[in-house]
């Protein structure tokens, strides 16, 4: 069941939401060549227990650590270690989410580690593009499916291919919420658009042709391209609103 949210839950949303923004923006100057994901996760918890927030992943259904650090070739659910050091050339996406009075604020951003190739920045920049192109298809009134529709219209001129194993969520009191937000065109995310839904845009976009993922059989949570490609992913939590599609966690 898809949950639509009371005036009083998007107040707390949008307060969630902005604080997972602005600790994307506080670790920004942070991520850069000769620093360790694990660096990364201690300043985040930090930000997170000085601001009276909570980190969500942490313990997530196991989950070990307070955000999710993902360099090159790793989809997503990387976990920050002391022995991962950033190098030249390498992307890095940083998902955050917050715990702030019971609701979640999710969001993420790929970052360039210095001296970065064109193709991988062209990947990175039109990942993020792909994002909005999902987000600006929102409307109350139309379907899910625009979201995915408009991102794979976009994305498939590149030769990239989009991930589908994992995808947005729709968020609120709980971590992961109904819907599945799928960013490929399909009819399964036929569903009605409707004022007060949140879920999050959170495209994954592989540099190789197979959209094909495999999960770590050693710590069960790293999910790396199966060609071993460089994968890139923005994510934004949105609130459908009478004209289209509200940023929560814009920066």
């Amino acid at each position: 069941m898809i949950k639509i949210k009371t005036k009083d839950e998007i107040k707390k949303m949008r307060r969630v939401g902005k604080l997972a923004s602005h600790l994307l923006d506080y670790i920004t100057p942070f991520v850069k060549e000769g620093v360790s994901t694990q660096y990364l996760n201690d300043l985040c918890e930090e930000f997170a227990q000085k601001n009276n927030a909570i980190s969500a992943p942490l313990n997530y259904e196991g989950f070990p650590k307070s955000i999710c650090t993902s360099i090159d070739n790793v989809v997503c659910h990387g976990i920050p270690s002391k022995d991962d050091i950033l190098k030249d050339g390498q992307i890095v996406n940083i998902d955050v989410t917050l715990i702030l009075d019971g609701y979640h604020g999710d969001t993420s951003r790929t970052f360039l580690i210095g001296n970065v190739s064109e193709d991988v920045r062209n990947l990175v920049d039109r990942t993020e593009k792909a994002m909005y192109k999902g987000i600006n298809a929102i409307k109350p009134g139309k379907y899910l499916y625009e979201v995915g529709k408009a991102i794979e219209k976009y994305i498939s001129k590149f030769g990239y291919s989009i991930v589908r194993d994992y995808g947005g969520h729709g968020i609120g009191k709980e971590f992961h919420e109904e819907p599945q937000v799928y960013h490929n065109y399909t009819r399964e995310n036929k569903i009605l658009l409707k004022e007060g839904m949140i879920f999050t845009v959170e495209p994954m976009i592989n540099m190789g042709k197979s959209y094909k993922v495999v999960t770590s059989p050693i710590d069960g949570w790293t999910v790396t391209t199966k060609d071993n490609s460089v994968s890139a992913q923005f994510e934004h939590t949105v609130l459908v609103t009478a004209k289209g599609a509200e940023i929560l966690t814009k920066s």
